[in-house]
């Protein structure tokens, strides 16, 4: 295992550039301020360096909160946001080779970043590739892009042609005073005829984002759908 000190004194570091990204963002974006010591253990966790984006995301931001916080983007960790060694359970023991959650959306939507076996995990795409678990399908959909370039399409923006029918006229509103550990569940589900047929017309209630993930799990299970594996822990 490489020491602190390999993993953040590097020659042309992420974060001057990543800052500048940030600051330009065509997004609504919200940028966190780290927690030192959470961002240093996960750095030792994941052996990623200062030189590449998830490193200096992680180093230096305690997480995102993109597009008034409907997606939310892990770092080291901020205020009301936990960090990335949290949402993977590392402290639980799971090993980072699995892959990594690395943001969640208000509607229980997961982004992760491939292990070293995805067709092992029962999952789609290629080792280091994003994937998104969609809540609306129950199912893993490969994006075709790394981390950065993920990064960087969520700055760019807008979100709404990726979300598409899933936003509601007053999403804005609803999800305005949410903290960053609860989301929006839908009833009926969104998954169901009814809910893609009139979004606006379903019940809609804020709920702990651990009860958003675990219902999707609940799910798959009750469909006989492919079991969708880690979602992120809280």
């Amino acid at each position: 295992m490489r020491p602190l000190p390999e993993l953040t004194d590097v020659p042309d570091p992420a974060w001057p550039a990543l800052s500048d990204r940030l600051a330009a963002a065509a997004v609504p974006l919200r940028v966190l301020e780290p927690d030192p010591e959470g961002a240093r253990t996960c750095l030792l966790q994941l052996q990623v360096t200062a030189r590449s984006w998830l490193g200096a995301l992680i180093l230096n931001c305690g997480g995102l909160l993109l597009d008034d916080g409907w997606v939310r983007v892990y770092g080291g960790g901020g205020p009301g946001l936990p960090g990335l060694g949290r949402v993977n359970a590392f402290d639980e023991g799971r090993d980072p080779a699995e892959g990594l959650v690395v943001a969640h959306d208000v509607l229980g939507g997961v982004f992760a970043l491939n292990g070293i076996d995805p067709a092992a995990a029962g999952r789609p795409g290629q080792p280091g590739e994003v994937i998104y678990f969609a809540p609306d399908a129950l199912r893993w959909e490969p994006l075709d892009v790394g981390h950065g370039d993920w990064l960087a399409w969520l700055l760019e923006g807008p979100l709404d042609d990726f979300y598409g029918t899933l936003r509601w006229p007053d999403w804005r509103e609803e999800i305005a005073a949410l903290p960053p550990t609860e989301g929006i569940t839908v009833y009926p589900f969104l998954w169901s005829a009814e809910a893609q047929q009139n979004l606006p017309k379903t019940t809609r209630r804020p709920v702990p984002m651990r009860e958003l993930l675990s219902l999707s799990g609940h799910c798959c299970a009750t469909l006989g759908e492919r079991d969708p594996g880690f979602l992120g822990a809280f």
